[in-house]
C-alpha cells in the first residue's frame, strides 16, 4: 500500500483518505462519543481558485470593516472580566470599538465607545477596569452605567441636547458559554440564532463552567484570514509538525453547519492508515507517554493505547480539579475537536485540549493580525474561579514557549505560525492568481472565504 492511495469516487469532493472514516473510529471506542460528534455535514463547495487579493486588497479590507466586522457576532470578553457593577471592558476590531459595562442592575450592556459631544472615546482601546460612571476625558460629559445622561458641564449652552437624543446608543450584546458577544449592528439577529448548531452541540459540554487560566496574544505576520485558515485544517500536520515525515496522521473529519459554524475532529492514539505495517498498541502507548513526559506504561493483553491514555488523562484531570471525569468518552477526553464560529472564533470542548482562539485584523497593516489564545480550565468545586490573568503579549519573533501556561503546546504553536511570513510574501510574488484548496480537507477555509464574500461582495479582481 502506498501513501498516495485513497478512497476514490468520481463525485467532486467525495474522495477520502484510505482507511476507516473518523466516525467509524469514534463508534469503535468503548465509551460512546456524544451524538453531536457523529453528526456529519459536508457538501462539495466548488474548486475554483480564490484570488490572493482577498488578503492583499486594501479596498477589500475596508469593505470587511464596513460590511462584515460591523455586522457579525464576535466574543469580546469573558463574564469574569466584568463580574461587578461598574466593571467595563473595551473590545476593538479595526475602527470599531465597543464599551461593555456591567450596570448597577448587574445587566450587561454594550455602547459605542464614543462621546456624544465631540466623539472622543470614553475609554482607551483594549482597556478594562472599574468606573461608577462613564465620563469623557475631554470635556467631562458623563453618563450613567445604563447610558442615561448624568452631567453636561455648562448645560445652559446645550438647550438642543435631550436625554433621549444624546443618551449613549447601545449595540447588540449577549452572553453565551461564559463569553460576552457583541455585534455592532443594533438590528442584529439574536446571538442564539447566529450560533446555529452550537448551543445544541455544546449543551452538555459546559463552556460556561470554565475560567481563563492563560491568555496569550501574539501579533502575526499575515492577514487575519490567512491566520485563521492555518488552524482550520489538519492537512498541514505532516509537513509543519513532522518535517515531511510520515507520523501518526489519522483520518480527520470536516463539517460545515450552515451558515456560520464549521468543525474538524482529529483523533489521538490511533494508527495512521498510511503506515504499513501499523504500529503495535504498545508502540502507540510508548509514543503517547513520551509526549506527556510520563513514565513508561505496559499495556494489558488486548488493551488499546487510546483507552489507557484516556484513563490516564481522566485520572490526572480529576485529581487536578476535584471532578470525576471517569465517565467521559475517549473522544471528549483526548481528541482535537474544534468548532469555528464565523468570522473569528474557535472553541475546543475536549478535556485535554480546552482552548479558545480569536483572530482580528491589525488596523494599521493588512499584512498583520492578532491571535488571542486562551487556555480554559474547569471552575473550582469550592469557591470562586480566579480572575482572568494578565494578557501575555507576544510580538512576531517571540516564542509561545514564553507562556508557561501553554506547556508543551508552545512549541506546537511556534510551528503553526512559522510559515505565515513566507505565505504573506508569496501572495505577492506568485505567478499564479490565487490559492487552490482541497475539496474536503480545506473546505472550512473555503467556507470562511465564502462567508466573507457573502457580506462584502465579489472577490476583488486578481
Amino acid at each position: 500500500m502506498t501513501v498516495t492511495e485513497h478512497n476514490d469516487s468520481s463525485a467532486p469532493g467525495a474522495a477520502r483518505e484510505i482507511g476507516p472514516s473518523l466516525y467509524d473510529q469514534l463508534r469503535a471506542d468503548p465509551a460512546p462519543p456524544p451524538a453531536p460528534l457523529l453528526e456529519e455535514s459536508y457538501e462539495f463547495r466548488g474548486d475554483d481558485d480564490i484570488p490572493w487579493t482577498v488578503y492583499t486588497s486594501e479596498s477589500y479590507a475596508e469593505a470587511e470593516y464596513e460590511k462584515m466586522w460591523a455586522r457579525t457576532w464576535q466574543w469580546a470578553c469573558h463574564v469574569d472580566h466584568i463580574p461587578e457593577a461598574g466593571d467595563y471592558y473595551v473590545y476593538d476590531v479595526g475602527p470599531h470599538s465597543a464599551l461593555i459595562v456591567r450596570g448597577d442592575d448587574l445587566q450587561i450592556r454594550a455602547f459605542y465607545n464614543a462621546c456624544m459631544h465631540r466623539g472622543t472615546q470614553l475609554k482607551p482601546p483594549g482597556s478594562c477596569g472599574f468606573s461608577n460612571t462613564l465620563r469623557c476625558p475631554f470635556h467631562g460629559w458623563t453618563w450613567e452605567l445604563d447610558g442615561d445622561i448624568k452631567e453636561i458641564p455648562a448645560k445652559w449652552d446645550f438647550p438642543h441636547v435631550g436625554e433621549e437624543t444624546h443618551r449613549l446608543p447601545e449595540l447588540s450584546v449577549d452572553a453565551w458559554g461564559g463569553f460576552v458577544w457583541v455585534n455592532f449592528d443594533p438590528q442584529a439577529e439574536p446571538l442564539h440564532d447566529y450560533l446555529g448548531v452550537l448551543p445544541e452541540h455544546w449543551a452538555d459540554w459546559g463552556l460556561e463552567d470554565r475560567y481563563i487560566d492563560t491568555h496569550v496574544r501574539k501579533r502575526l505576520p499575515c492577514n487575519w484570514k490567512a491566520a485563521a485558515e492555518a488552524f482550520l485544517e489538519a492537512y498541514h500536520v505532516r509537513e509543519t509538525h513532522a518535517s515531511g515525515q510520515l507520523g501518526d496522521e489519522v483520518t480527520t473529519a470536516y463539517d460545515v453547519f450552515e451558515p456560520n459554524v464549521s468543525r474538524f475532529i482529529h483523533t489521538t492514539g490511533l494508527n495512521s492508515p498510511l503506515r504499513n505495517p501499523p504500529r503495535t498498541e504498545q508502540e502507540l502507548m510508548d509514543r503517547l507517554v513520551v509526549r506527556r513526559g510520563a513514565d513508561p506504561v505496559t499495556l494489558d493483553e488486548g488493551e488499546r493505547a487510546r483507552d489507557r491514555h484516556a484513563r490516564m488523562v481522566q485520572e490526572q484531570m480529576s485529581k487536578a480539579h476535584g471532578l470525576d471525569y471517569s465517565g467521559l468518552s475517549q473522544a471528549m477526553t483526548l481528541d482535537s475537536i474544534e468548532y469555528f464560529v464565523f468570522p473569528n472564533t474557535f472553541l475546543f470542548p475536549g478535556l485535554q485540549l480546552p482552548m479558545v482562539y480569536r483572530f482580528r485584523p491589525d488596523p494599521d497593516s493588512i499584512d498583520h493580525s492578532y491571535f488571542d489564545l486562551l487556555m480554559m480550565r474547569p471552575r473550582p468545586v469550592d469557591g470562586p474561579a480566579p480572575m482572568p490573568p494578565e494578557v501575555i503579549e507576544l510580538d512576531i519573533d517571540d516564542s509561545y514557549t514564553i507562556a508557561e501556561g501553554l506547556g508543551g503546546l508552545g512549541r506546537v504553536y511556534d510551528q503553526d505560525t512559522a510559515n505565515m511570513a513566507a505565505q504573506t510574501r508569496g501572495f505577492r510574488s506568485s505567478n499564479k492568481r490565487g490559492q487552490t484548496l482541497g475539496n474536503y480537507q480545506e473546505v472550512r477555509a473555503r467556507h470562511l472565504q465564502e462567508r466573507v464574500r457573502d457580506h462584502v461582495g465579489a472577490y476583488p479582481d486578481a
